[in-house]
């Protein structure tokens, strides 16, 4: 697990500051990869890179090169296929320096070209540069576990793991992305191919960047289907899946250092953990909260006992809410307001005092169909039916009177953003049921020349998106939504910033493509059937796990943020979200603000997620943009 970074300049030449600006661009993500750097300058291409070492402890430095380095490559991430693909590599006459992953890029590069991307297995954001055909290459992997930023400033394509290491660099500007903007109080986070900052873009997951003959070329190289279905049953889909979840996760399990699962006590962690804990004895690491409707420790112990496993656990004190925030504030570059970013920020910081690497559960909600919402899209096809004029003067005026709880995703919230979300197209109405702002609240809360200046449908990239999906069930297309866009842009992307804040690796065996391909083609009723999701999963872990983890409900991996905004968070949020400092900023109306905080306060309204999303943002704007 790295940090990578560099540039291609179109107008050739290296200036003698070259080194000074990838140093410092480096050094920026120290916490990437704590253990070494290296760096590689050529005239029109500049490659570097921070070490997290988990292979390969003593030769596995980057750079690394093909036989007479005319290819040189750096990576971010791990490739669990490394040694098949060495093998196979090996005895096409390459020849190898090192034991690292990372080393079979250049070679695999000199056999395939750009096509070399479909023979990985893993999660990996790499640049790779072909000296002899001066070509840049830069390639993301399937499900956006490993962020890849980019810009084009001054005649240069810049690329890093992080935007602050790309501002880092003299030709980068600044600028807040009024669209990005939008999109983010819609989405909770800024969906790819857009970022925060204005002229800075993330390569999507599945991509790969091309410079060639100083042409640039954007390809994606991988995609999810759901046609055709196969023909098989239910007990064969099972014993096959079985197989390529043990598979998976023993590939995950290589690692030259302490190793660990993080278990929640739901379905999907105890999964991993149960087939981690039949290879090697293993280590379980948890976190709970006083709170009881948000902690599950209870649970993780359960699975632990039943696994024989080596378990860790810690509480999160709420006294400490405030400085966690603050602290999460200084490197979170760009914002991104789901509340499990903290926990899990905690979780990760808890972990890596014992290990360096960690397993996790991420990915099995959108394979498996473990979203509540998914059904609720047959619920609505069915509100649907029921006449407007009876939900609008009925139905609606009741839901919406229900008493405001604080606990964890409580009923009258649910009914609420259902109610609220119904009348909306397929697309609009997941995304409200996710998401925070809808276009009408942002009318109101954003300054109406902010508003005025950036008139997009901020639902367009979810539906182009969409248009590719060739499944026709509305819970499979809710499914590839999400693949595309909570997955990647928020689930991925908290794991990722969380863990490699403290130098954490996080490898996530749900996400082995050759399992997700799978999965995806089989019958909808597999997956989800009677309103009960992971079906499938629970076929395979119903003799492996206690019956007890196998039907619980679901619960997010959240935080108490509603009580929290009345009690230890009042006074920072009081302080970011105050009239003066909304008013002096001049992005948002401060009258409709304080009205979200007065209505959240009386517990007229829980307005929790608006407010929550405001704060990370004001955070960020504090952080990095003043």
């Amino acid at each position: 697990m790295c940090g990578i970074a560099g540039w291609f300049d179109f107008e050739g030449g290296s200036p003698s500051s070259s080194k000074q600006v990838l140093s410092s661009m480096c050094k920026e993500m120290t916490h990437r990869g704590p253990d070494s750097e290296g760096f590689w300058f050529g005239d029109e291409a500049c490659l570097g890179m921070r070490r997290l070492s988990i292979i390969d402890l003593e030769t596995g430095d980057q750079p690394v090169f093909n036989e007479n380095k005319t290819v040189v490559a750096v990576m971010n991430g791990e490739v669990y296929n490394f040694r098949e693909l060495r093998k196979e590599l090996e005895n096409r006459g390459h020849s190898f320096r090192t034991k690292s992953d990372t080393e079979i890029l250049p070679h695999l590069y000199e056999e395939f070209g750009e096509e070399m991307v479909k023979h990985l297995n893993g999660m990996f954001a790499f640049a790779l540069w072909d000296a002899l055909n001066k070509k840049l290459l830069i390639a993301r992997d399937r499900f956006g576990e490993k962020p890849l930023y980019y810009g084009f400033f001054d005649k240069k394509l810049i690329f890093a793991s992080e935007p602050k290491v790309l501002l880092r660099h003299p030709s980068v500007s600044k600028k807040l992305d009024l669209k990005a903007l939008q999109y983010y109080l819609s989405f909770d986070y800024v969906p790819a191919p857009l970022s925060i900052y204005e002229g800075i873009r993330k390569l999507p997951p599945a991509h790969v960047l091309k410079v060639d003959k100083g042409k640039v070329f954007i390809e994606k190289y991988w995609k999810l289907t759901f046609s055709p279905k196969l023909k098989v049953s239910f007990r064969e889909a099972s014993e096959e899946l079985r197989r390529l979840l043990e598979e998976s996760v023993n590939m995950r399990l290589i690692s030259d250092v302490p190793l660990g699962v993080l278990l929640s006590g739901g379905i999907d962690s105890s999964t991993v953990a149960y087939f981690a804990s039949q290879k090697e004895k293993t280590k379980t690491f948890s976190i709970g909260f006083n709170e009881a409707s948000f902690d599950e420790s209870y649970y993780s112990r359960i699975v632990a006992r039943h696994l024989g496993t080596e378990h860790h656990e810690e509480v999160l004190n709420v006294e400490k809410a405030y400085e966690i925030i603050f602290s999460v504030g200084k490197w979170l570059d760009e914002p991104l307001s789901d509340s499990s970013l903290i926990p899990t920020y905690l979780l990760s910081r808890f972990v890596r005092r014992e290990v360096k690497v960690a397993l996790g559960g991420d990915g099995g909600d959108e394979i498996f169909a473990g979203y509540p919402m998914y059904f609720a899209h047959k619920v609505a096809k069915i509100y649907e039916k029921i006449p407007r004029f009876f939900r609008r003067n009925a139905i609606e005026p009741l839901v919406n009177s229900l008493p405001v709880s604080a606990k964890n995703l409580p009923f009258d919230y649910r009914a609420k953003r259902f109610v609220m979300a119904a009348d909306y197209d397929m697309v609009a109405r997941h995304h409200l049921w996710f998401g925070s702002f809808s276009t009408k609240e942002q009318e109101r809360l954003l300054k109406k020349e902010v508003f005025d200046s950036v008139k997009i449908d901020i639902y367009d990239l979810a539906r182009e998106s969409l248009s590719e999906c060739d499944a026709t069930d509305d819970v499979e297309r809710a499914q590839f939504l999400d693949m595309q866009f909570y997955l990647a842009e928020d689930i991925l992307a908290k794991v990722d910033r969380a863990s490699m804040a403290v130098s954490l690796e996080v490898r996530a065996p749900f996400l082995d493509h050759r399992i997700a391909e799978f999965v995806a083609k089989l019958p909808v009723e597999y997956k989800l059937k009677g309103g009960k999701g992971k079906r499938i999963l629970k076929e395979v872990m119903k003799k492996a796990l206690p019956e007890e983890i196998l039907n619980r409900r679901k619960k997010g991996f959240g935080m108490p943020i509603a009580e929290w905004i009345n009690t230890s968070l009042k006074p920072l949020i009081d302080d970011l979200l105050s009239p003066a400092k909304i008013k002096q900023q001049g992005l948002f109306d401060e009258n409709f603000v304080q009205k979200l905080l007065l209505e959240h306060r009386e517990r007229k309204k829980s307005n929790h997620k608006q407010i929550w999303t405001l704060l990370i943002f004001q955070t960020w704007y504090d952080n990095f943009m003043k």
